[in-house]
């Protein structure tokens, strides 16, 4: 088996909010300024945090999930996309050890151990001195297969307290101490939605990363990370580069992407274009009609932050629900669902939406759905055979005030784990139309990919046929 190495690092914390992206972006951004090339990966299905690395890195960011992925696949994913980088930053999720189950299951741990990756962990070392040796000397001992090879001390309140935990991580944890960051004021990276705005949403994203960057070069110890990183060991092969089946070439797939439609995993992408499917991006807010497409994905998003100009776009919405009646197939996402539905209801106002199912939806304070979904497909749809088993995940603030639908649809998925739209079933199927609270990774599902060319084929098959 061919081995090669890629120098690598897994930034980790001791739980959700502990740092781990802003030492992700600034170590990114250091690296970049000292001209080296960086690939940036995020572990989990996270889309928000994924955006804000990929514009630091300048290139795409993409997502090693161990519940959406069978580990060949994820190191496939890793080798692959690593391409002539010179170092690759993936950021974690969570806790370092915050899995499923008690087991940890899907971790970021297991992540680290798939890919033989050291970690740097960022410690809030908010209030605590000695304690913070003991917190990780436990991390250390929890799991000796995982390499913990470094720690950034995290909201530093000075000088003696930095030179304390310094002191008792040299004495009880014999690993190097890569970093040192004082509490910061806040602001530029605000928080939202249970993390960070979407980089399209931010007043200065430029600012903001800079930000990072500087922040990095002043506390990071830039030179042992890499060092820490070189020391990786070769990454063995996975299941193979995915091959490439050119039976969509000709086919033109469009895309809603703008900024109340951002949610996309680049290898859902990546599969239609190795089937040889065209992309055509298109914008909800601005375009007055659809273009000629053979089909249509809808991603996730923000709709409800864009709700007066998405209903004020009535050409393109009345363009889209004609285009559904003729029969272009179109699988949705989270927000594409929304965007599908009758209106959104925000603010005790009601912004009416593309109409091509009769559901209203309401924003909530808190997440109405989050977490992984399993789904089994029950009925006939454009998309997936029925029995299918889908792995998944949900993450939004909208419900359904009414999930009563009309004639000629039905709700396809049957959730064994999840919400889904209503009453644990997701998947709205009406002629050639999913739309889904579900988001798909099409390494994990590459029944997805299959499913829109092969619908795309079919549609465009018809169009020509009538002339």
């Amino acid at each position: 088996m061919r081995r090669k190495r890629f120098p690598r690092i897994i930034i980790a914390g001791t739980k959700g909010g502990s740092g781990k992206t802003l030492v992700s972006l600034g170590l990114i951004t250091l690296l970049r300024s000292k001209a080296l090339s960086v690939v940036p990966f995020k572990k989990g299905p996270d889309y928000i945090d994924s955006g804000w690395l990929s514009f630091a890195a300048g290139v795409p960011c993409y997502n090693l999930d161990p519940f959406l992925m069978t580990e060949g696949a994820i190191r496939s994913s890793f080798r692959d996309h690593y391409s002539n980088a010179d170092i690759a930053v993936i950021e974690g999720n969570r806790g370092l050890y915050d899995g499923m189950d008690a087991k940890g299951s899907c971790s970021t741990a297991e992540l680290s151990k798939m890919l033989e990756a050291p970690v740097v962990v960022v410690l809030d070392c908010t209030k605590v001195t000695r304690t913070a040796g003991a917190f990780l000397l436990g991390m250390l001992k929890f799991d000796r297969s995982v390499r913990i090879a470094g720690v950034v001390l995290n909201q530093i309140a000075g000088v003696r307290h930095e030179r304390l935990i310094h002191e008792v991580i040299a004495q009880t944890c014999n690993i190097p101490v890569v970093g040192a960051i004082p509490r910061l004021p806040g602001g530029y990276l605000s928080e939202r939605h249970m993390g960070l705005t979407p980089f399209q949403e931010h007043p200065d994203v430029e600012k903001a990363v800079s930000y990072a960057g500087e922040i990095a070069r002043k506390y990071l110890d830039i030179d042992e990370i890499r060092r820490v990183a070189s020391s990786s060991p070769p990454v063995s092969e996975g299941e193979g580069s995915q091959p490439l089946n050119e039976d969509g070439r000709g086919l033109k797939i469009g895309i809603i992407k703008d900024s109340a439609f951002q949610f996309y995993y680049p290898d859902n992408f990546e599969a239609l274009l190795r089937r040889g499917a065209e992309l055509v991006e298109i914008n909800a807010l601005d375009s007055r009609d659809l273009p000629r497409v053979d089909a249509l994905y809808i991603g996730g998003g923000f709709p409800e932050t864009h709700a007066i100009a998405l209903a004020e776009n009535v050409s393109f919405r009345k363009a889209l629900k004609r285009a559904v009646e003729k029969g272009l197939p179109v699988y949705a996402e989270c927000g594409g669902l929304m965007y599908l539905g009758k209106s959104i209801v925000s603010g005790g106002k009601s912004y009416p939406m593309a109409d091509v199912f009769p559901l209203r939806f309401s924003l909530e304070k808190k997440p109405a759905a989050h977490g992984y979904t399993m789904v089994r497909v029950e009925s006939a749809n454009p998309f997936y055979k029925k029995g299918t088993l889908l792995r998944g995940h949900e993450f939004h603030y909208s419900r359904v005030l009414d999930g009563s639908l009309r004639q000629g649809s039905r709700y396809t998925f049957g959730m064994r784990r999840g919400k889904g739209i209503t009453q644990k079933l997701d998947g709205i199927s009406y002629r050639n139309v999913l739309a889904t609270y579900t988001h798909t990774h099409a390494l994990g599902t590459p029944e997805w990919a299959d499913g829109m060319i092969r619908q795309a084929k079919s549609f465009r098959r018809k169009r020509l046929s009538h002339g």
